[in-house]
């Protein structure tokens, strides 16, 4: 259920010299399952900012987002006021699925929706294991924040400067795990579903017109027909995905 809020901004604060972390109160009704997104207005910008929800706490929202252009630019500088957001865009994750033991896969900023998902799944009984891969010790993120939580968390980086070297499909492959849930880029997506053991769910990130599935603007070829990445996604099952050749 798509709606239009006004939020407060509470806090927008550095998490690293490039990615913030911003916490909104406001009506969070519209969000219903973790990997579900926001779309933000961004003052003198045509298009919103699509962001996914990395927590929900009552009426605070919490997203994290990296800068990367004049838009983020923008949001990053702000410091107080108010924002004109979209709510509960996607389809979000289908927790059902989970089993007892769900993997949890986060590359970069994939992190985000990964830890509103393993903070319900815990609330479920669930034991998740959390994967956090980025290249370098200087990109480490929220590694504190999920074993907070409870989750087993392993981080690992491609250049070995901190926790296990090598990618998330080198932690992976030696796990025993009942379902996967992913978030970060497309090539490791293909890598973790080439080497995945069971089902699992891919959290697409694709460039939006709308973010509600009007314009078109993201679609993509699945075994199942065209889906629009805002709506019918941005969560793919496994077996829908078809890979470029």
């Amino acid at each position: 259920m798509m709606k239009q809020v006004f939020f407060e901004i509470i806090e927008n604060s550095p998490l690293r010299a490039d990615v913030m972390r911003l916490r909104l109160r406001g009506d969070c009704s519209a969000i219903e399952r973790a990997g579900q997104f926001v779309n933000i207005k961004v003052e003198g910008q045509f298009l919103r900012r699509p962001l996914s929800v990395c927590d929900v706490d009552v009426d605070v929202l919490t997203v994290c987002y990296q800068i990367k252009g004049h838009g983020t630019e923008k949001l990053a500088a702000m410091q107080s006021g108010t924002l004109d957001l979209l709510t509960g865009l996607g389809n979000g994750f289908d927790k059902s699925l989970a089993g007892d033991r769900p993997l949890l896969i986060g590359g970069g900023m994939g992190f985000t929706p990964m830890y509103i998902l393993a903070k319900e799944l815990i609330s479920m009984g669930k034991k998740p294991t959390v994967i956090l891969g980025f290249n370098t010790k200087s990109e480490v993120i929220y590694e504190h924040e999920f074993k907070a939580l409870g989750a087993d968390v392993t981080v690992c980086t491609a250049d070995g400067s901190y926790g296990e070297k090598g990618f998330v499909t080198d932690v992976m492959e030696g796990l025993d795990y009942s379902h996967f849930y992913t978030c970060g880029p497309e090539a490791m997506f293909k890598a973790i579903c080439d080497l995945s053991k069971t089902s699992g769910q891919c959290s697409f990130e694709a460039r939006m017109g709308c973010g509600f599935g009007a314009c078109m603007g993201c679609s993509c070829e699945t075994l199942y027909g065209t889906k629009r990445i805002c709506k019918d996604g941005p969560v793919l099952m496994k077996e829908e995905i078809i890979w470029p050749t």
